[in-house]
């Protein structure tokens, strides 16, 4: 059986206006060429135009207005975190502001959890941890890292930590191939992440906000020298 294509002709267009529009191609506020006259520009049908226009503004970079046209969005002032995926496959760059932002409130996340984390909900973070030396390869040892900072985001018991940490995680994880430096070595993964989880198990905030610095900075220390 002969295998199916990986990209459509819609994914090969939406990828080229999307770069285009970030490149600065199609500035924020303009309005893109008629329909017509930007589908013969890039070789394809006005329905296909269409369709890779409804997933751009699905992700907030167009939007289009009946009778009036099609306009490329502000998105630095009006786009939200659900960008940051696009945005760093488009410019490793924003891996570093991301990284920034990752910093503040891991420590926030960890310190928290100290506070607030139930039983339960340390007994599952020893659990995951113990899982990190046991991962087959540094993929895997990344997944299984990222289950831990999920984890310690529900033990704030403040539901917002937990989107802000999903939103930073699917910002670098379709990059993490480039990133899987710290998790190389599934036990010294484990011995860098093992001083967190164990502050917040004995419910020392000062220890664990210390301790989720020092793990978020060395880990980001790696993982830059990597993608350099």
């Amino acid at each position: 059986m002969e295998a199916l294509p990986r990209e459509t002709i819609v994914d090969v267009l939406e990828d080229r206006l999307r770069t285009d529009i970030l490149d600065g191609r199609h500035p924020a506020g303009s309005y893109l060429p008629p329909e017509r006259r930007l589908a013969d520009g890039y070789g394809v049908t006005r329905t296909t135009l269409k369709h890779a226009f409804g997933r751009l503004a699905q992700a907030g970079l167009l939007e289009t207005r009946h009778g009036v046209g099609t306009r490329v969005r502000d998105y630095a002032r009006l786009g939200g975190a659900d960008l940051l995926p696009m945005l760093v496959r488009h410019d490793s760059g924003w891996v570093r502001e991301v990284f920034e932002v990752r910093r503040g409130v891991g420590a926030s996340i960890a310190e928290r959890a100290a506070e607030r984390g139930t039983r339960p909900q340390r007994a599952e973070l020893g659990a995951l941890l113990a899982a990190l030396p046991r991962a087959e390869d540094a993929d895997a040892v990344q997944l299984a890292d990222v289950e831990v900072h999920r984890a310690l985001a529900r033990a704030t018991g403040n539901r917002v930590y937990v989107l802000l940490t999903n939103t930073l995680f699917n910002a670098y994880l379709p990059v993490r191939s480039l990133l899987k430096g710290p998790f190389t070595d599934p036990e010294a993964a484990h011995r860098r992440l093992a001083p967190v989880v164990e502050a917040v198990t004995v419910g020392d905030a000062r220890r664990a906000r210390e301790a989720a610095d020092t793990y978020l900075r060395e880990t980001e220390r790696i993982m830059l020298e990597g993608l350099a």
